[in-house]
């Protein structure tokens, strides 16, 4: 195939709420560019988008596929990218290397949550969009309410370019307000039939045809005073005008399509291939050091890669995006995140896993190569003297989580391995080896995107694995003051061990006063403040140690083995055995031995004391409670509400966004273990949620009871 410039390439990211239709559009896509003889189908599992196993054994995309179109002498770059939410960091990465997003709409549902969060995205990433208004054929079809709901949503900006005469399964022709033609099918689709305007429909198309026109007038100085003029705009300077709008992001078409039976595909084509940005319209990529770099054939070759998959047969193949210059064959880069060597010794254009030779891509062309040494997802491949490194992938934190272990412990190494591997693969897969919890842990954004990491390790790596609720990382904690003290005494023979220590506990906060005096039945302890350190611990909290030692009773060498005797209990509390935070220690008394104490003694004596004092101070477990956001359609806020009271939810506020309600509560991660499964099956995938840690409070009695119990009983199994 020709080597294409900047100026001939288009990058365009297909994108949508889960069943909307992208990957049958995509389908239909590479048909009328010629690319395939034959369209296939989802229920067939023989579409050229979706090849992995698992998404024909799902049913639904799971990975985003690059592919690419000739069309009118341009080359289209197309990303079509997963609907679930779950799978929401390959539309993110998508929307990062193209410069255009093709929001699909189901036009029987609308506009859904994943539509407003996708819309979002490209917001903040400044990415022109265009709408196209799939499944006119459905039972349910709605064109103008669909029109009404895209307005209320994303505002005055929506701008039709086509509407359809009737919605529905009599859905074969629509109107062409930018061409002023009518098109119409067949039963079967493909080729319209392009005919005027019907008597009955010239009022309305004029009047949005006028509507257009002037969107398209506004984004061009020259445009608006000859629009003023002439009240009319040629059909290339509506063009130019809407191009313009698109860059600014101050206009969004909308098409019409019915992606099953071809209908308005080729004319959608028409204007992506003639009016969308070219890669050189839009603005410069930045550098991690603010360095913008314009996709520029003649300046230092840069690539930024943004996908990896392994593929049978194959190995790893590693997507990327030309940043700037020129890649051919054989060229030897450095990358710049890991310092290593490589050397391009493949390139290929691809669809899906059609791979197609090529000899050179230029500055931002998208591209592939295999069997690279040490390249992974994020990283920057330069030529030499070049200094560029790209961070273009931000992801939203996880929702889901479960802990993981081989079914067989002899290939827990082998689990960790293929972990690493898919992270660096889908880095919304994140993998955490927990000591606190001592459990692997993997999290996700949602029930299906864990689902399917399990489903590729067992099926595409052979290892079966299991999956568990993760453990709760609780902490403890003391609501009132205690005393205790602890000889630790051992002989024998030859030097013993000695130690003896006193002290009294307290629960800490922040600008408390220093230690004065303690009443513990008849009997008062006044501190003698002779040192305090303040300890920030690693799981959050702090732990105040407070030398109150008068008189030399225990040497000042055996003070910090006292203390990593209470950092030994610190981590593993008395209660749950999880980690404590928040409590003062005041070491005031205690006795040594000349020759037996040693600091193994007062780092017991230290121990014990502590736990015995832990016990006796109103001892409390904190659990993590993170704020969560619900966004929910209205009609299912009752039911969303229930369910999250039911899971010990306080409601801190509710709002309308949009045609939408947004549920703002504090909820303990206890509850949220399978929540993102709960909402989607209430309201039927058309809600999404996003958590964030908010601080450790106090868990009920109730609940106390039983974790005490939970954690004596696995002692006792132990």
């Amino acid at each position: 195939m020709k080597t294409y410039q900047s100026h001939e390439i288009k990058n365009i990211a297909l994108l949508g709420s889960k069943g909307s239709g992208k990957t049958t559009l995509a389908e239909a896509m590479l048909f009328e560019c010629g690319v395939i003889k034959r369209r296939g189908s989802v229920e067939a599992q023989n579409t050229v988008t979706d090849y992995f196993p698992v998404e024909k054994e799902y049913g639904y995309s799971v990975f985003s596929t690059v592919f690419y179109a000739e069309f009118l002498n341009k080359k289209l770059n197309v990303i079509d990218c997963p609907g679930s939410d779950d799978f929401v960091g390959s539309a993110l990465t998508a929307l990062n290397v193209t410069d255009t997003g093709v929001i699909v709409i189901d036009s029987q549902y609308g506009v859904e949550v994943g539509t407003q969060n996708i819309f979002r995205y490209a917001e903040e990433m400044k990415k022109p969009v265009i709408f196209a208004m799939n499944q006119l054929d459905g039972e349910k079809a709605e064109y103008d309410a669909v029109i009404e709901q895209l307005r209320e949503h994303f505002g005055p900006k929506v701008v039709p370019i086509q509407y359809p005469i009737v919605c529905g399964p009599n859905f074969n022709a629509m109107i062409d307000v930018l061409l002023m033609k009518m098109y119409s099918w067949g039963p079967e689709g493909g080729t319209p039939t392009i005919s005027e305007i019907p008597a009955d429909q010239k009022e309305k198309a004029l009047e949005l045809h006028k509507k257009l026109v002037e969107a398209a007038a506004e984004n061009d100085e020259a445009l608006m005073e000859k629009f003023f003029e002439q009240e009319s705009l040629t059909e290339d300077e509506m063009r130019e005008g809407i191009r313009k709008g698109l860059i600014t992001r101050d206009i969004f078409p909308v098409f019409c399509v019915s992606a099953l039976r071809d209908m308005g595909v080729r004319r959608m084509m028409e204007f992506l291939g003639n009016v969308v940005p070219f890669v050189d319209d839009m603005p410069k990529h930045i550098t991690t050091d603010g360095t913008e770099v314009a996709p520029d054939a003649e300046g230092p070759t840069s690539l930024y890669f943004f996908k990896t998959t392994v593929e049978p047969h194959i190995g790893e193949v590693s997507y990327f995006k030309v940043m700037s210059g020129k890649v051919h064959e054989g060229d030897d880069m450095q990358n710049k995140n890991r310092g290593s060597k490589e050397r391009i010794a493949q390139l290929f254009c691809v669809c899906g896993q059609i791979r197609t030779k090529v000899e050179e891509l230029v500055a931002g062309d998208i591209g592939a190569t295999v069997k690279l040494k040490d390249v992974r997802t994020g990283n920057t491949l330069n030529a030499k003297g070049c200094e560029y490194e790209f961070e273009l992938m931000k992801f939203p934190d996880s929702k889901y989580q479960r802990a993981i272990k081989p079914e067989n412990e002899a290939d827990a190494e082998k689990l960790n391995e293929i972990l690493v591997r898919m992270h660096e693969e889908d880095p919304t897969w994140i993998i955490e080896q927990s000591k606190e919890l001592k459990q692997t842990i993997v999290s996700g954004q949602g029930e299906f995107h864990l689902r399917t990491l399990k489903w590729r390790i067992e099926n595409n790596e052979k290892l079966q694995v299991e999956f568990m609720e993760p453990r709760i990382p609780y902490r403890e904690t003391i609501t009132k003051a205690a005393r205790a003290d602890y000889r630790h005494k051992k002989q024998s023979g030859g030097a013993g061990q000695f130690g003896e220590v006193h002290l009294i506990i307290e629960p800490y906060y922040e600008g408390m006063p220093a230690p004065d005096t303690y009443k513990f039945g008849n009997q008062e302890y006044r501190m003698n403040v002779r040192d305090t350190q303040t300890i920030d611990l690693e799981w959050g909290g702090k732990l105040v140690f407070v030398n109150c030692i008068v008189g030399g009773a225990i040497d000042a060498r055996f003070l910090p083995a006292i203390l990593k005797g209470l950092m030994d209990r610190m981590e593993q509390g008395p209660l749950t055995g999880s980690y404590a935070r928040d409590v003062r220690v005041c070491v005031y008394d205690g006795k040594m031995h000349p020759v037996d104490s040693n600091e193994i003694s007062f780092r017991l004596a230290g121990r014990n004391a502590f736990s015995e004092a832990f016990k006796n101070a109103g001892p409390k477990i904190l659990e993590p409670v993170y704020d969560v956001e619900v966004l929910v359609p209205s009609d299912k806020m009752g039911d969303v509400m229930s369910d999250l009271q039911g899971r010990r939810a306080i409601i801190m506020g509710m709002e309308s966004v949009k045609g939408f309600e947004k549920i703002v509560a504090k909820v303990p991660l206890k509850e949220m273990s399978s929540y993102s499964t709960s909402l989607s099956s209430i309201t039927g995938g058309r809600s999404s949620f996003s958590m964030k840690f908010a601080s450790y409070e106090l868990v009920p009695g109730d609940v106390q009871e039983k974790l005490l119990k939970e954690y004596e009983a696995t002692q006792t199994d132990e």
